[in-house]
C-alpha cells in the first residue's frame, strides 16, 4: 500500500505545493500552525479540489487535474479522523460504530468487528452514548467507525490536540497498536514532537506550503537544520527491549545496539520492544570514561558529524549503528578538541526521559 502526491492549490496568499511518496505504517506530516498540513489532508480526502495535480492511493488515481478526475469523498474509501471526534450524539456507541459500516458497501462482518473494538479497548462503553464519555474514549469510537467503513487510507488531523496530557497519554498506545496491527496506512498530522517521535514511520516536515525534509522519523527528528522549521528540539530515536526491572530502584534496563540505559518509570514486561526519544540537550559529552558522576547511562561511540546551529554545534554520534545527536557550544567543541571520527562518551540523565517520547512498536524481539 502506498499514497503518491504531487499537487498545488494557492488560497488567497497561501500557496500549497506538495510531492511525496509514502509507503505503509504511519506517516507524519509535521511543522508549525498555518505549515499546510490540515490543508493537504483535505486535498487527500477529497474536501478541497488542487488546482494542478495527481493523488494515487494503492495505485488507484484520485485526482488527477490533466485528466479532469476527481473522485468524491464517499467513493475514495478514505477514512477521516478529525481534532474532535464528530459523534452522534442521539446514538450509541455501537450505532455510531455502526454508521462507518455503512460505506464498507460490504456484506457484515461480526468478526472483523470484534476486531476493531477489542484492539480499540471500547467493547464495554458499546452501550453508552458519547455524551458520557471522555475525550480520548470519543476519539478511540470515531477511529473505530472509521476502521469500520474499511478504508485503504486512514487520515488522522491533529487527533490528541483537545485532549489533555492525561488522555494523550492513554490514548496514544492505542495508535501504536493501530499502526502495527490494523493493516492499514495511517496520514497523522501533528506539531507535537513527542507525539511525531513516539509513532510516526515516515516524517514530512512541511515549511510554509513546501515539503522540507521526507524521511524516515529517526532520521529527519535528529536533523539539527530543521529545528528551526518544526519548533523542536532535534533528537535520537532508539530502538531498545526491555531487558530487566528493579522494582526496588524504580528503573527498567534496556538494551538496543547503542548498550544499556536505565530509564525511570516504565512498567513493561521484559522483552517488549520499544521507541526511546533523547533529545539533543540532554546529552552530555566526554573524550574520557566519566567518573564518579550521578548520571547512570555513559554511551560510547564516535562522533560522525558536526552541524553548527546558531551558537551551538549539533555533534552526531554513531553508537555501534544507532545515532545520538548532542547540542554543545561552540567553545565546548574548541576546548575538547572535537572532530569528526574521535571516540566519545555520551551521558545521559536517567531522569532526563520523558515518558511521552517512549513509544511500544509490537514485534516480538529476542534479546
Amino acid at each position: 500500500m502506498s499514497i503518491q502526491v504531487d499537487l498545488s492549490l494557492r488560497r488567497n496568499a497561501f500557496t500549497l505545493e506538495a510531492a511525496f511518496e509514502a509507503g505503509p505504517g504511519l506517516t507524519a506530516l509535521f511543522g508549525r500552525s498555518g505549515s499546510g498540513k490540515t490543508t493537504l489532508i483535505d486535498l487527500i480526502a477529497g474536501l478541497a479540489r488542487p488546482d494542478r495535480g495527481r493523488i494515487v492511493v494503492d495505485g488507484t488515481a484520485l485526482v488527477d487535474t490533466e485528466a479532469r478526475l476527481f473522485v468524491p469523498p464517499h467513493r475514495r474509501r478514505i477514512g477521516v479522523v478529525f481534532q474532535d471526534a464528530r459523534l452522534f450524539p442521539h446514538l450509541s456507541v455501537r450505532a455510531n460504530l455502526g454508521y462507518g459500516r455503512v460505506f464498507a458497501r460490504r456484506r457484515f462482518d461480526a468478526a472483523h468487528v470484534d476486531s476493531v473494538v477489542g484492539m480499540l479497548g471500547i467493547g464495554h462503553l458499546l452501550d453508552r452514548r458519547p455524551t458520557g464519555l471522555s475525550g480520548g474514549e470519543r476519539q478511540r469510537i470515531a477511529i473505530g467507525r472509521a476502521l469500520l467503513a474499511r478504508p485503504r487510507l486512514l487520515l488522522m488531523d491533529e487527533p490528541l490536540s483537545a485532549l489533555d496530557e492525561a488522555r494523550k497519554a492513554g490514548i496514544l498506545p492505542y495508535i501504536e497498536r493501530l499502526r502495527d496491527e490494523a493493516g492499514v496506512p495511517i496520514v497523522y498530522v501533528s506539531h507535537a514532537v513527542a507525539e511525531v517521535a513516539r509513532l510516526a514511520t515516515t516524517v514530512i516536515v512541511l515549511e510554509s506550503g513546501r515539503v522540507a525534509a521526507l524521511g524516515p522519523a529517526e532520521a529527519i527528528l535528529r536533523r539539527a537544520d530543521l529545528a528551526p522549521v518544526h519548533d523542536a528540539e532535534a533528537g535520537a530515536l532508539l530502538d531498545m527491549v526491555v531487558a530487566a526491572s528493579d522494582p526496588d530502584s524504580g528503573l527498567a534496563h534496556l538494551t538496543g545496539p547503542a548498550g544499556r540505559l536505565l530509564v525511570p518509570g516504565l512498567a513493561r514486561p521484559v522483552g517488549t520492544r520499544l521507541r526511546v526519544r533523547i533529545p539533543a540537550r540532554d546529552v552530555l559529552l566526554a573524550t574520557t570514561r566519566p567518573q564518579g558522576l550521578s548520571a547512570r547511562n555513559v554511551l560510547t561511540g564516535r562522533i560522525r558529524g558536526m552541524v553548527p546551529s546558531g551558537q551551538d554545534v549539533a555533534v552526531e554520534i554513531d553508537c555501534n549503528g544507532a545515532h545520538l545527536v548532542a547540542r554543545v557550544t561552540r567553545a565546548a567543541v574548541r576546548d575538547l578538541e572535537l572532530a569528526t571520527g574521535q571516540p566519545i562518551f555520551a551521558i545521559v540523565k536517567s531522569v532526563a526521559f520523558d515518558p511521552a517520547g517512549i513509544g511500544q512498536i509490537r514485534t516480538s524481539v529476542a534479546i
